[in-house]
């Protein structure tokens, strides 16, 4: 599997993220996760999962042994927030 090398692995928001030390999860890039799940958040899409197989590996930074599946999650979350724009609630 390819290696991520992009910037977000040292975004400090990823240090908040539970371990993960086990699973499928393993060593996957939780910024490319949350990347993942805030388009899918934008386009408000049905599919709420996280393809771990698509997402490259990283152990750099504060993405190392983090939960993928959180990280999607909060990325789906945010995405879906800002799909509604400037919509105030």
């Amino acid at each position: 599997m390819a290696i991520c090398y992009k910037p977000h692995r040292y975004n400090l928001s990823f240090k908040n993220l539970p371990d993960d030390q086990g699973g499928e999860g393993r060593h996957k890039c939780c910024g490319c996760a949350y990347e993942q799940g805030y388009y899918a958040g934008i386009a408000r899409s049905d599919q709420v999962w996280v393809h771990l197989n698509s997402l490259p590996d990283s152990q750099a930074g504060f993405v190392r042994h983090k939960s993928p599946q959180v990280a999607f999650a909060e990325g789906y979350r945010d995405g879906v927030r800002d799909s509604y724009g400037s919509q105030v609630l």
